[in-house]
């Protein structure tokens, strides 16, 4: 019986390891980086199990600032519309599983451009142009560590390869190497800290 393997992308470290400025992340980058993948040497011989997807349905709803009344329609914007044509696309491709969070809006703050450019001022004047939005992701990370570790106690896979460049998994990392599966970690040339490295098995900096 052949070992199986499992593939979890975590979609907002795609979207910047693998989009562009001026060409945002489209379904085909992520159905190349999955070919890719299929062909690493070390998963010859073993099936695919499935590929899951992970990232926050686009936030809807409008906000409005406090400093001049102006709202700002978060499900209208481009950066939405995109998404959902993203998941919409992905969705479809074979051995995809989508893994939904959500976005929240936390409040207002200071644009980091604003912050850098009064840094070290006493008082310093404030208008609506120098606030932004704060949104949170909610949910992904969470859903990250409880498929892991749940194909890892179900004995689904032998190897769950993971794209991301965060340190929050390294104790659901921990868990299923505990239990007997392997970690190939793909971090495509994005500084990691040492803990993640060292709790994989493979390590790809560059697929």
């Amino acid at each position: 019986m052949s070992l199986c393997y499992a593939v979890l992308l975590d979609a907002g470290f795609l979207k910047y390891q693998l989009g562009k400025p001026g060409h945002p992340i489209e379904a085909s980058d992520i159905e190349q980086f999955i070919e890719r993948v299929k062909n690493r040497p070390e998963l010859t011989g073993m099936l695919l199990h499935r590929i899951y997807f992970y990232d926050s349905k686009p936030l809807e709803g409008a906000a409005v600032n406090p400093l001049d009344g102006s709202a700002i329609d978060f499900g209208s914007s481009d950066t939405a519309s995109r998404n959902r044509s993203l998941h919409a696309h992905v969705a479809r491709l074979p051995f995809f599983s989508m893994r939904f969070g959500e976005l929240s809006m936390e409040g207002w703050g200071l644009k980091k451009r604003f912050l850098d450019k009064h840094a070290g001022e006493g008082a310093i004047s404030v208008s609506a142009v120098d606030l932004r939005p704060v949104v949170k992701q909610k949910g992904v990370d969470m859903r990250i560590g409880l498929d892991i570790a749940s194909l890892t106690l179900k004995k689904h896979v032998a190897m769950i390869v993971l794209a991301t460049g965060d340190s929050d998994f390294v104790p659901a990392m921990k868990f299923a190497r505990r239990e007997g599966a392997q970690i190939m970690l793909i971090v495509q040339r994005h500084g990691i800290k040492e803990s993640l490295r060292e709790h994989a098995d493979i390590v790809i900096d560059d697929l």
